[in-house]
């Protein structure tokens, strides 16, 4: 079988099923694992944003979304040479990768119409549910369910712990730095299994932008910078972003030197195997005291009030 990824957690799945050899097509972002970065790239991004602000980011999106406008290139002469019998994409989210209609216009391209996957989760169980649709669709059905068994193993490991715990901080994952979003889809239900609570998320909905004041007035414990799609590196040269709203350095988990920088494409926007390595980094961010981190160190760095001053000095 021949297979091109249009998700980056597509390729993860595909990876953990053992199917990386069936691989022939990927996306630019598509960096794990390491060997999935030899494959053909198919799908990039249209947006250059390199040297771009999060904020010119954010504005060149939306123009580009209200204008009709594809985030995304695909490159359909490879598309065509490369023959797929299956292509797993999405329908969820215009700016996360192609969706409905760009899908639906290379099809066009192909001299034959390969199986199309549609991966559209909102929750952790739906993410666990695409990994049985890959297993079907490439006859790995016994492996998908040995997969989900083992990772709803740990879940509830983590979830078991968490339970009984009085204490459930108030966490707000920041999904965009600026303006600021809000988390959405899985990313709420997460925090909950890890033993906190975001109280400004949108459960199994789109991240929205939320107002500066909601924030101040919500006082978040535990404050998670996760914008959608960096690393922690890229992460980290954002950070400073937090410094220009007024009263950032009254936010409790300011104070408390509970604000981390993690690496969201990693553990929490891509909905695949490794969101399960993402509750059991959030359960040892709301609890270190309950919960070890046994993952990579730079999968987050904690930041206190005078290091973020420092990163935006330096801007």
């Amino acid at each position: 079988m021949r297979i091109v990824s249009f998700l980056p957690s597509a390729t993860e799945m595909v990876y953990a099923l053992g199917l990386g050899d069936q691989l022939v097509g990927i996306t630019h972002e598509c960096d794990y694992p390491l060997e999935a970065k030899s494959k053909p790239v198919v799908v990039r991004s249209a947006i250059g944003t390199k040297g771009l602000t999060s904020q010119q980011i954010d504005e060149t999106v939306s123009r580009m979304l209200k204008a009709g406008q594809s985030l995304y290139t695909v490159d359909e002469t490879l598309l065509k040479e490369l023959a797929p019998d299956l292509i797993l994409t999405q329908d969820l989210c215009q700016v996360c990768a192609p969706s409905g209609n760009e899908i639906k216009r290379v099809l066009q391209f192909l001299q034959r119409s390969p199986q199309i996957v549609y991966l559209t989760p909102t929750s952790l169980e739906e993410i666990f549910d695409n990994l049985r649709q890959v297993g079907e669709a490439t006859g790995r059905t016994a492996e998908a369910e040995g997969l989900v068994r083992r990772l709803w193993k740990r879940v509830e490991a983590v979830a078991d712990r968490a339970r009984p715990l009085s204490l459930r901080p108030r966490v707000f994952c920041m999904e965009w730095l600026s303006p600021p979003y809000n988390a959405g889809h899985w990313m709420p239900e997460l925090v909950e299994l890890a033993g906190g609570v975001d109280g400004l998320a949108r459960k199994r909905k789109d991240s929205v932008r939320i107002a500066w004041e909601q924030i101040l007035e919500y006082a978040p414990e535990v404050l998670v910078l996760s914008p959608c799609g960096f690393h922690l590196e890229e992460v980290l040269r954002q950070a400073h972003l937090l410094t220009t709203y007024p009263e950032w350095e009254k936010i409790p988990a300011v104070e408390r030197r509970h604000v981390y920088a993690v690496d969201a494409s990693s553990y929490f926007a891509r909905p695949g195997p490794r969101v399960v390595d993402g509750i059991e980094l959030l359960a040892h961010l709301i609890h270190p005291d309950r919960f070890s981190w046994s993952g990579p160190p730079e999968a987050y760095r904690s930041l206190s009030a005078e290091e973020l001053r420092l990163i935006a000095a330096k801007k």
